[in-house]
């Protein structure tokens, strides 16, 4: 489980970890916020949205100090084992900063939040309030209730709990995102409905549903307009969109990027999380007809077995996953794969896994993620048997870990000399001559330029190779603002 502090600033591309600290006042009479984030790409998109909310509705500004906070959220996230563990340690720390100031307000939300219910304020009864992440609209109303209850005696209290699943209601409340660089991530649906059996999601945030296609569009253009130009839209089962339009029918997932493409200003389009299900010839057209497309794909896989992804319940066979690849690099021969694997699930032989390691190598994937098998309360999987040494688990992810690493390294490698489209995002802290961008493949590139042009897309072709996610490279054409 990764855990970020939550800032205004802080961008992070669908496979990298690198947060860049914003500025932020220090006046003290200002009310201030701190968030803490953990897990996924749509419980960031929450946060941003939470502070967003709190500052409009109550003139609260975010802080990186939880120290001199007046409120303090925690976003959860319940993908990985313990996880509720992991809350209740990080509140016993709060714990004491609410010793120190007792009208501290803490806020624990998101997927522990929603798993664990009114359970949080029974272990930690210092908690004020507890939200999910389809209530998190509601933190304005609860943080009113809160201050009205502390005129109240103890016993008339009523505790903050709130983690009920209303559909797509919290968007039709929430503010106007603010822009913060030339970014942005827009949530299209909450939940899944595809029950995996390893999975807590469609427990914790619901099943699928989509948001209608015109609110979409119009928070994307409205982001255009105030400088975005790289989209990632986000969804536990994105690609499995079906938005209802205007008229009363729906919008598919290729449909709907078509539609964004056309937006003045969008100039590169990425989305996560995908299913293969989902992965329609329809959307591989999109790849083909789009040049605002990436060629970056994540598209988790889970097993390279067939036998693991039936316990699973994946409901798909590894030469579905292959046919599907093999569809997509013949119209980007260029495209750079990622996936998530989950190694030591119940009733993995050695002969599984070595069909996974062999996957793994055959479709060169890049910048995957891999973890070994948690298991999650109340998800099927978690009655399984399982018998394999935790060693044996522990050898088996590193093997995996390797032959990726391997790849990645690779594919940074086979850069040199070649041209990357570029979305020049800032001017270097350490030089001012230098700009950075960030290509299709989500590398890092580093090049000699003008201040005046953060913000487009550029041609670099690469000179050379820093890092496994660092580049160097030379402007050869600096594309017109597309908006």
């Amino acid at each position: 489980m990764t855990v970020q502090t939550f800032t205004p600033s802080a961008t992070k591309a669908a496979s990298e970890n690198t947060v860049t600290q914003p500025t932020h006042t220090t006046d003290v009479s200002m009310k201030k916020l701190y968030i803490e984030t953990q897990g996924c790409q749509m419980n960031e998109y929450d946060s941003h949205r939470m502070a967003d909310l709190l500052g409009d509705s109550h003139g609260y500004v975010l802080t990186t100090n939880p120290n001199e906070a007046d409120i303090l959220l925690m976003n959860t996230c319940s993908i990985r084992e313990k996880a509720q563990e992991k809350v209740f340690s990080e509140l016993g720390r709060w714990r004491k900063l609410k010793e120190q100031n007792p009208d501290l307000v803490i806020g624990v939300g998101g997927c522990v939040a929603s798993q664990e219910g009114d359970n949080i304020q029974k272990r930690a009864p210092y908690v004020d309030m507890v939200f999910g992440p389809q209530t998190l609209h509601r933190l304005p109303q609860m943080l009113d209730q809160h201050q009205a209850q502390l005129e109240k005696p103890k016993k008339e209290k009523i505790k903050l709990v709130d983690i009920s699943f209303p559909d797509i209601e919290k968007f039709d409340f929430l503010p106007e995102p603010r822009v913060e660089g030339f970014k942005a991530f827009v949530s299209i649906m909450e939940g899944c409905s595809k029950y995996c059996s390893f999975c807590v999601v469609p427990y914790t945030r619901g099943e699928e549903v989509s948001r209608p296609l015109d609110d979409v569009l119009a928070e994307i253009a409205g982001l255009a307009e105030k400088g975005v130009r790289e989209i990632s839209l986000l969804g536990q089962n994105v690609n499995g969109y079906r938005g209802e339009t205007f008229e009363g029918g729906i919008c598919t997932f290729p449909e709907l990027l078509r539609l964004v493409a056309e937006i003045p200003g969008i100039g590169r389009l990425r989305y996560t999380t995908s299913h293969p299900l989902e992965f329609s010839d329809e959307l591989i057209q999109c790849y083909r007809d789009l040049p605002q497309m990436v060629s970056h794909l994540h598209l988790p896989v889970q097993s390279g077995s067939n036998d693991v992804l039936q316990a699973m319940k994946r409901n798909h066979t590894i030469d579905v996953y292959i046919d599907k690849i093999a569809k997509l690099r013949k119209v980007r021969p260029d495209m750079h794969l990622s996936s998530d694997f989950i190694i030591g699930f119940p009733g993995e032989t050695d002969e599984h896994f070595a069909e996974t390691l062999q996957f793994i190598k055959d479709l060169d994937f890049d910048h995957s993620y891999s973890f070994i098998y948690s298991k999650r309360p109340g998800t099927p999987a978690s009655e399984l048997p399982d018998d394999t040494p935790e060693q044996v688990k522990k050898d088996r992810l590193a093997q995996v870990q390797q032959v990726i690493k391997q790849s990645s390294i690779d594919k940074t490698d086979a850069m040199l000399g070649k041209i990357e489209r570029v979305l020049i995002e800032k001017v270097s802290d350490k030089d001012p001559n230098l700009l950075i961008g960030t290509a299709d493949n989500t590398r890092l590139v580093t090049f000699i330029g003008d201040a005046a042009w953060v913000g487009r897309f550029a041609e670099i072709e690469i000179t050379e190779i820093k890092t496994l996610n660092l580049v160097y490279g030379e402007l050869l054409n600096l594309e017109p603002d597309v908006a």
